[in-house]
């Protein structure tokens, strides 16, 4: 599975105006349940689940929460970029503005992990990080999280 099966342009919110990440995961809950047909209560308290093991922000203003949810039939991928960074929990105690929301069936096990750590590996991308954060257009985004692991597939 590839970055572009789990996300589109429709799927990149730029310029996301939150104040908290628990404002900041309803959002992205809100929009996964249009995305999915699931209830977003369920999306909701399945990200803050995770969140209660250990924050998902990884460092460099950046957040990857994920969840596993009982009735969703595949892996589903929102990338916000906030207008503002928020107070996380991250690892390095810095502010987010940059969330790479995962949402995996289940019992997708590998499928789930594999998606995880290609993520991981394009947001280490100093130079795509820097390229997202210039711009506030969905489509361009989604084109520097593409291209970049498209010229790391081979």
């Amino acid at each position: 599975m590839e970055l572009n099966d789990l996300l589109s342009a429709e799927t990149i919110l730029p310029n996301l105006k939150v104040n908290s990440k628990k404002q900041l995961l309803q959002e992205l809950a809100d929009k996964a349940a249009e995305l999915n047909l699931l209830a977003k209560r369920d999306i909701f308290e399945a990200l803050l689940q995770r969140e209660r093991l250990g924050s998902t922000g990884v460092g460099n203003g950046i957040a990857i929460p994920h969840g596993k949810l009982q009735g969703l039939d595949r892996l589903v991928g929102i990338f916000a970029q906030l207008e503002s960074p928020i107070a996380f929990d991250a690892i390095d105690d810095q502010p987010v503005d940059l969330v790479f929301l995962i949402l995996a069936p289940e019992g997708s096990g590998a499928d789930h992990l594999r998606i995880l750590s290609k993520v991981s590996r394009v947001l280490r991308n100093d130079e795509i990080v820097q390229k997202i954060r210039s711009t506030k257009d969905a489509s361009a985004i989604y084109s520097f999280l593409i291209d970049e692991e498209t010229s790391h597939a081979a």
